[in-house]
């Protein structure tokens, strides 16, 4: 779905275990050559496009479940939306869970590789999910989404 801007929508679900000051959330690394040898700021919450006429909710469980191969079952808390760099508005959703690392599978995209070689190859949309404290969350997470962390805090902790 686009947004007013013409730029594309997307929704997701910030995991999370713990309470404060406790919290860990579960981060994901796209696949794919590009994004082979980048770290900090590279990660992000499990995420996607949202279809046409698609509610951000359902969308992020379908987005969570295909990034990360387990459907999410739980309730949502709606964390509002953030803006990314490149101008795509992202819904987050909260959510609690303790997903087992050793259970991730991530769906596959193909794209020619090398560029312009002919040669269509398949990747990982998510090469890795991981557990992180929020300190270490907030150097590794897309400085887009870094606001869903804020977040998640107020709503686990409020004032």
């Amino acid at each position: 779905m686009k947004a007013r801007t013409g730029k594309p929508e997307s929704a997701g679900i910030l995991m999370y275990r713990g309470r404060p000051p406790a919290i860990e959330v579960l981060l994901v690394h796209p696949g794919g050559p590009f994004w082979q040898k980048r770290d900090a700021g590279a990660w992000s919450i499990p995420k996607g496009e949202c279809e046409p006429g698609e509610a951000p909710d359902f969308a992020a469980r379908r987005e969570f479940a295909e990034e990360i191969g387990v459907i999410p079952t739980g309730r949502l808390i709606p964390l509002g939306h953030v803006r990314q760099k490149a101008g795509k508005l992202v819904h987050g959703f909260a959510m609690e869970g303790d997903f087992d690392l050793s259970r991730f599978a991530s769906n596959l995209f193909e794209m020619e590789w090398p560029p312009k070689s002919g040669r269509m190859q398949s990747f990982p949309e998510v090469d890795r999910a991981a557990w992180f404290d929020l300190p270490t969350a907030r150097t590794k997470i897309n400085a887009g989404q870094a606001e869903l962390l804020d977040r998640l805090e107020v709503a686990l902790d409020p004032p």
